[in-house]
Formats: C-alpha cells, structure tokens, sequence
C-alpha cells in the first residue's frame, strides 16, 4: 500500500518512472520500426498488427510521462492535497489508446479474412520476431517491477502489456512456422484473436483505472495495520471509523475515532492525538488529519452490564457488524453508540428505528442516540 515520501524520494520516484518509461519507448519503437518491415515484406497482418501494438506501447510510455510531470505539480489554492490524481486519468487515457488499437485492429482483420491474402516468410523474419518476444519479456518483467517498486499503476499497466505482447508475438511465431510447414495460413484469424485479447485488457485497464478514479476501499490488510498501530497506545481501548482517502499514489489523508477513558487529562490527550498522528505517518506513510474522540465509561458495572445488553439485542439484526464509542450519561440517563452497518442493509433509517425501539422497550429507562456509521473500511 502507497505511503507519503519526503521530497528527495519523490523525486527519485519521478526520475525512475520517467527513465523507466524512456527505455520502453525507445525499445518499442525500435521493435515497432523491425516489424513493420518485417510485417509488410512478407505480406503477415499478424506483425503488422503486433507492431502497431508496439507503437500504442510507446505512446502509452509517454503519456506516463507526462501524466507523473503533471501530478508532480505543487499543491495550490484550487487543489490544495497536489495534482497525483493526474497519474490516474493519464492511466485512464492509456487504457483507452490500447481498446482503440485493438478495435482498429480487430476490423482491419476482418477485412482481410474477408479478402485474404498469402505470407510470405523468411528465416530473417522469423529471427526479428523470436527476438522481439524475449525483448517483451524482458522489458515487461523490468517495467512491471519498477512500477511496483515505485507504486505506479501505469508502468505496472505497461510492463503486464509487454507480457502480453510477447504471448501475442509467439503466437504469430507459431503461425508462421505452420504456414511454412503446411501452407496454412492462420495470419488474418490470428490478427482477429489479437485484436480480442487487446481489447479485453484495454477494457479491463480502463475498468480498474476508472475505479482509482472514483475511490476504492483500502485492503483490509492495510486498514488492520494502522488501527493497530493507533491501539498500541495504552490509552487507546480502540480505533474506530477510519477513513482514508487517496489523493493519487503516495499521498493518503485519513481521520478515525479513538475510544479512551473517561478520565484522560486534556493535556495526555492531546499529546496522545500527536503521538498517534506521528506514529502511523511513520509507520504506514498516512497523515491522519482528524482524531475523534469516545468516551469510554471507567470501571462502571451499570454502564458494563447495559453494554453487553445492547450488544445482545444489536446482534439480532445480520448487517449490523458491530457497535462502538459506546457511553452511558447516568445523569441524563441517555446512552450513546454508533452502529456501524454493512452495504448490504438497503434501507438504514428503518434499521436504525428498529433497534431504538427494542431498546426502549427492553429498557425504558434509558433514552438512546444512535449513530449510523458504514463498514467503510474493514
């Protein structure tokens, strides 16, 4: 999961990808350039199609480029969390390229099984493309790894996409050696399963891009981690409502309630508020803007013994995963909780009455708040 860098690493994170994407462009035109010609000389669609997908590689490599420029920009008055959404819409836009290519594609090859005509193929053609499928996997497990190491989804969108092009080229290599050996020519079906499989990924890239863009749920794994790292603290007996937002590949902004004793000075709370703040920033690279407060009643067998009453009767109800930040105001004789509900539940205002009834009914003596919190991170 992404965290927040200093200054010096965030520019080393700019510098690789931009390198890393250089190389890819230079490699992909270099292989566009040998395929073409090797495509067109010997009458193979198949190539011809393989190369202009080197070519859609390459321009992919520089709107990386110039996506990781702009989201680098300095935070402004209009965008005051920075620009690192751009990385997003730059991967959007190289999703859409590769379902064009590959649409463009896919029709030029109907054409030609429509009007087919004969490869004619060579042992130097055959060289060109057997090297270019172990350039592509080279190239893709370089670029995929990089793009991991520095968490951007585009050169780990790039580096997948050179995989699959190397697939795609020794398709091409099969067909070729069966047409020599057979006189089959497979060229203008393959150009059509090609074009499939491009499409595919192009909408499955623009799928998951389009997903960033509108948020995501953070891992749970993720989520656990720094609700961890927040009740590691003694006074903290829980952390609740934790709410992160991404503003683009390493910058994450949160907030989240924490439960303490009723009796915590305000000096050790704000210390305490500090020292988490710190801590998880530290730790998960997350800077936590707000922490709320619980009050968690101290040691108090009324408010104990209602607790686990309240539970029993939450429990009856299937979306509803748990209750915290509960109190217990003996002197108004009033008693507080959020609920948290899970997705399922379609209508959470009758959910919400429902169980305000069966505690008043059970227990009469109490009036109740109750806060509707969603399951929105695990």
């Amino acid at each position: 999961m992404p965290k927040n860098t200093a200054v010096g690493e965030e520019m080393d994170r700019k510098s690789i990808i931009i390198r890393t994407s250089i190389i890819g462009i230079i490699t992909n035109c270099l292989l566009a350039g040998f395929k073409a010609a090797v495509g067109i000389l010997s009458g193979s669609i198949a190539i011809v199609l393989d190369a202009v997908n080197n070519l859609s590689d390459a321009l992919s490599s520089i709107i990386t480029i110039v996506g990781t420029k702009l989201a680098g920009k300095a935070p402004d008055r209009k965008h005051p969390l920075g620009y690192g959404r751009i990385e997003y819409i730059s991967a959007a836009i190289i999703s859409v390229i590769v379902l064009y290519a590959g649409i463009t594609s896919f029709v030029e090859s109907v054409k030609k099984i429509i009007h087919p005509e004969l490869p004619s193929y060579g042992v130097p053609s055959l060289i060109i493309v057997a090297v270019a499928i172990v350039v592509k996997i080279v190239l893709g497990t370089y670029v995929k790894k990089t793009g991991e190491k520095v968490n951007s989804d585009s050169l780990i969108a790039s580096g997948e996409d050179a995989k699959l092009d190397s697939v795609i080229s020794a398709s091409t290599l099969i067909a070729a050696i069966i047409f020599i050996f057979s006189g089959i020519s497979l060229e203008a079906w393959l150009g059509a399963i090609i074009s499939i499989v491009i499409i595919k990924a192009g909408s499955e890239m623009l799928r998951d891009t389009l997903s960033q863009i509108l948020g995501e749920r953070m891992s749970p794994e993720f989520t656990q981690e720094i609700k961890r790292t927040i009740a590691s603290f003694k006074e903290v007996n829980g952390a609740y409502d934790l709410l992160l937002h991404n503003y683009g590949p390493d910058k994450i902004v949160g907030s989240v309630h924490i439960e303490v004793p009723e009796d915590i000075t305000i000096k050790r709370l704000d210390s305490l508020q500090r020292e988490i703040v710190m801590k998880v920033y530290e730790e998960h690279g997350v800077a936590i803007e707000a922490v709320g407060i619980y009050s968690q009643n101290s040691d108090n067998s009324v408010a104990g013994k209602l607790h686990n009453d309240v539970v029993r009767v939450v429990k009856r109800h299937e979306h509803i995963k748990q209750i915290h930040g509960f109190y217990l105001d003996e002197v108004r004789e009033r008693v507080s909780f959020d609920m948290v509900v899970t997705f399922d539940e379609k209508d959470v205002e009758k959910l919400r009455r429902d169980v305000y009834d069966e505690l008043r009914k059970e227990f009469p003596e109490y009036d109740y708040i109750i806060n509707i919190d969603r399951d929105i991170s695990d």
